[in-house]
């Protein structure tokens, strides 16, 4: 029997959609491990926002587990900085689920260094809570039963790493149920998410982001 036939329709409905997604330039996406016990069945992809230089997208693939992403070429810039990094988890159990409210999960994560001044803004979690819940809106993504958490990450250095200068991440740790198996519009909505916690403006078609850079 081949892998592909115990794979769900829904499931694999689900990844076909997933492979129409339209996400921005900067940000490089691949598929990584999902992982084994949140769900039967499940796909994971990874991605970061560079500067200077994002690179190209990632060019979906058709791979033996119905969906892969290659991952998108270096750059060879070795002053790059990683501006943002994330993952995005969709997980499906055909017997559904109470939790879930459904046959869907959408479980994400993002991580991006801040400026010190927006660090230290005590509406930093709501304003990131916010930026998710306008990306899925401004996409149309429907969806229900939504949590998550922001946390704000102060990392100092001592001794021998004492010259170091300290940083503030945000993390945003997110989950929702999808409303329907096409999360096309979902992926390209936390692709936007991305590129917003790493400090690129929304751009209309067409039109290409100047270089980010951040304050020495």
């Amino acid at each position: 029997m081949n892998a592909l036939d115990q794979v769900p329709p829904a499931f694999l409905d689900a990844l076909g959609t997933l492979r129409k997604a339209q996400c921005r330039k900067e940000l490089r996406l691949a598929e990584i491990p999902a992982p084994a016990r949140l769900a039967p069945f499940a796909v994971a992809l990874g991605a970061e926002v560079m500067a200077p230089g994002a690179g190209t997208p990632a060019t979906p693939v058709h791979g033996p587990a119905a969906m892969a992403f290659a991952a998108a070429p270096a750059t060879g810039d070795e002053d790059e900085t990683e501006l943002a990094t994330g993952r995005f988890i969709l997980l499906h159990d055909p017997d559904g689920s109470a939790v879930w409210d459904g046959e869907f999960r959408i479980v994400t994560y993002i991580r991006a260094e801040l400026e010190p001044d927006m660090g230290n803004d005590q509406m930093l979690g709501t304003v990131a809570w916010t930026w998710l819940v306008e990306a899925l809106e401004n996409h149309k993504a429907a969806y229900r039963a939504a949590g998550g958490t922001a946390t704000r990450v102060l990392s100092e250095s001592f001794g021998t790493l004492a010259g170091r200068p300290g940083s503030i991440d945000i993390e945003l740790r997110a989950s929702w149920t999808p409303d329907s198996s096409d999360v096309q519009a979902h992926l390209e909505a936390w692709s936007d998410m991305v590129c917003t916690f790493a400090g690129l403006p929304p751009l209309p078609d067409g039109v290409t982001a100047l270089p980010h850079r951040r304050r020495s």
